[in-house]
């Protein structure tokens, strides 16, 4: 497998490498980049398997590497020191990122997971997804990256009913009577949706507002369009029902 590493800090690249030798026992081929244009150039001539993009460079941004590609073939993994609001476009996206320093099991674990599916060409699509959250598609456009054991689902938000917790993973009700099942917790789903108008009503349960039909206020739920019946806890009710007469 061939993992190339961009990053404008030689210090960075010198211990991703070192780590990454580790972790292959020596049987990958590791090669260095250390911005857009450099990053361009390598990936265009050696053709990587594996990519470890640094998001802030000396010449611009990984995002700016990757406009330029027109049908990027490999498996990615961005690293970043900062910038909240890209980590929150990266989530959407379901692309793999560590946060700066980088810890060797987490790099470890990404690793893997790039080498289990270094044959999914899939990353042409997740860019289009990624894109839409750091550019000015209208909202109701804009698609979530879903992944259960099997596939890769690319979901418009506008199509998401709600979200139900069930223990360490989130079960997706989508319009169609569609369902997705996915190893993440709700919180990390609510963090991502809730800038986009999703309210929490129950302690496992996350809402699009604008499927809500009608609050039943005897039964304490929420009938959305589809027929569902969405529970309101009681330390939520008050937050939900002023949520529906202010929206």
């Amino acid at each position: 497998m061939k993992i190339l590493i961009i990053d404008n800090e030689a210090e960075i690249r010198l211990v991703l490498k070192s780590m990454i030798a580790d972790w292959g026992k020596g049987q990958h081929a590791i090669e260095e980049a250390d911005g857009v244009l450099s990053g361009l150039l390598k990936i265009n001539t050696w053709q990587p398997d594996v990519v470890l993009l640094d998001v802030e460079m000396d010449d611009g941004t990984g995002f700016d590497l990757l406009k330029k590609l027109s049908n990027p073939a490999f498996q990615l993994i961005f690293t970043t020191a900062h910038q909240q609001y890209a980590i929150q476009a990266i989530k959407f996206s379901a692309i793999d990122y560590l946060l700066k320093p980088i810890d060797p099991i987490e790099l470890n674990l990404a690793l893997q997971k790039a080498s289990d599916h270094v044959h999914q060409q899939t990353l042409s699509n997740q860019l289009a997804v990624l894109m839409q959250q750091l550019g000015h598609k209208p909202e109701a456009e804009k698609q979530i990256v879903l992944k259960d054991i099997d596939k890769i689902y690319f979901v418009k938000i506008s199509e998401i009913l709600f979200c139900e917790a069930e223990g360490a993973y989130t079960k997706f009700y989508l319009i169609d009577n569609k369902t997705v099942f996915v190893s993440h917790h709700l919180r990390s789903y609510e963090e991502m949706l809730s800038p986009m108008g999703f309210i929490r009503t129950h302690h496992a349960y996350l809402v699009n507002p604008y499927k809500i039909k009608m609050y039943d206020r005897k039964e304490e739920r929420l009938v959305l369009e589809s027929g569902h019946l969405v529970p309101v806890s009681q330390r939520k009710k008050d937050f939900v029902i002023h949520f529906l007469e202010n929206r």
